[in-house]
């Protein structure tokens, strides 16, 4: 491929794949609508929202919601609970793992409950058979929640789940204190009883999306509070995309007070990535795996775009490679299409095809599948001349 049609090729995708509108304070509440993660959607790759249907009908309401429609034996139901701690504000992700490869994810509602209703590859599907492909793919495979700061039980599916009973029972989660950082901070417990009354009345409000009512009351927590890490990181979250610069004074004071609380590193690194600070952006990714080797897909993504960007072309190969595999939903729309420009990049136009082929199996019909098809064509071109 000459430099320059690399050049174009190269920068459509990026450009694709790097932008997108930070979330307004309203969508911070949670209960809201099922995360897109696409990219030029009005929210960032991996905003985390719960799943209203079954905090409205409650588990086994769900279940008989989909009985009725004829879908019975098509979900896994379960629910999270953390040892010692009160329920989180934000969603815990829950995964399917088989043969150590994880194949399904989900995330619960503010009651820690989960389900799984579909399978990769099928969302789009109406007349897939979900209770038979759920029973030859999932039979003997390993349920378990990810939490920074915390070791979780397996529970493993078995042929009563998948026939009879949908009911997984709960995952229980344990502080883990051996690891570095943890996704809930220690000064939310030493909080002053004034400021941790403040604290749960913003919450109240939140889940009554009254996110004017809830920054005010985080505000005032702060104020008693100045060491108060997760009421600095709620509060920046109501901030953010009304007035970025306040959140980002608000997720800096949250790392300020607590640095091995994970969560304000991952905000900033998404205001940087709005801003395409690349360096800014891995200085916080950087730090969010150091406190969590393991990562999240948000966060390697951001890591292998910004590494792309900065020319790491090899730690971005690693870092969107490890966000896919931890993504079999595509809940970030752009990262395997990230991938593909990074393999065409270094010379492997066939394993750049596979990936952009892929992405046309669950990108939705419009200009960015047309682009993928245009770019494919591109590389079927260059892959023959190299040949």
């Amino acid at each position: 491929m000459k430099t320059m049609q690399w050049r174009t090729f190269a920068l459509a995708l990026v450009l694709t794949a790097g932008s997108f509108s930070l979330p307004t304070n309203a969508q911070t509440a949670r209960g809201g609508g099922a995360s897109s993660g696409v990219a030029s959607t009005s929210q960032p790759p991996g905003t985390t929202t719960r799943p209203d249907s079954i905090e409205d009908s409650g588990l086994y309401g769900f279940w008989t919601g989909m009985t009725n429609q004829g879908r019975a034996g098509g979900a896994l139901l379960g629910k999270v609970s953390i040892e010692g701690e009160p329920l989180l504000w934000e969603p815990v992700m829950v995964s399917i793992v088989c043969q150590g490869k994880i194949v399904n994810t989900t995330r619960t509602d503010s009651k820690g409950d989960f389900a799984f209703t579909s399978m990769p590859g099928t969302m789009n599907n109406v007349d897939a058979d979900f209770e038979r492909q759920m029973k030859v793919q999932y039979g003997g495979c390993g349920v378990s929640a990810s939490l920074p700061g915390f070791q979780s039980a397996v529970i493993t599916i078995s042929e009563k789940n998948l026939r009879d009973d949908p009911n997984l029972g709960t995952i229980n989660l344990r502080a883990d204190h051996a690891g570095a950082g943890t996704a809930i901070s220690g000064t939310t417990a030493d909080a002053p009883k004034k400021a941790a009354k403040l604290f749960e009345k913003a919450y109240a409000a939140m889940l009554d999306r009254s996110p004017g009512r809830a920054e005010t009351d985080m505000e005032k927590a702060t104020q008693i509070d100045p060491k108060f890490a997760e009421a600095w990181y709620q509060l920046g979250k109501l901030q953010r995309g009304r007035d970025n610069s306040a959140a980002r004074e608000s997720f800096s004071k949250a790392v300020d007070a607590d640095p091995n609380f994970i969560p304000p590193y991952e905000e900033l690194s998404a205001l940087a990535f709005a801003d395409q600070k690349w360096p800014e952006v891995l200085t916080n990714t950087n730090k969010a795996l150091q406190l969590d080797p393991a990562g999240n897909t948000q966060i390697w993504y951001f890591d292998a775009l910004a590494n792309y960007q900065v020319g790491h072309v090899d730690a971005a190969r690693e870092s969107a490679q490890k966000s896919l595999a931890m993504d079999p939903r595509h809940t970030i729309l752009n990262t395997e299409q990230l991938l593909a420009v990074i393999l065409a990049r270094q010379g492997d136009y066939t394993g750049a095809l596979v990936h952009l082929r892929s992405c046309l199996t669950y990108f939705p019909k419009g200009p960015n599948a047309d682009l993928i098809q245009q770019e494919i064509a591109q590389l079927e071109q260059a892959a023959g001349q190299k040949k």
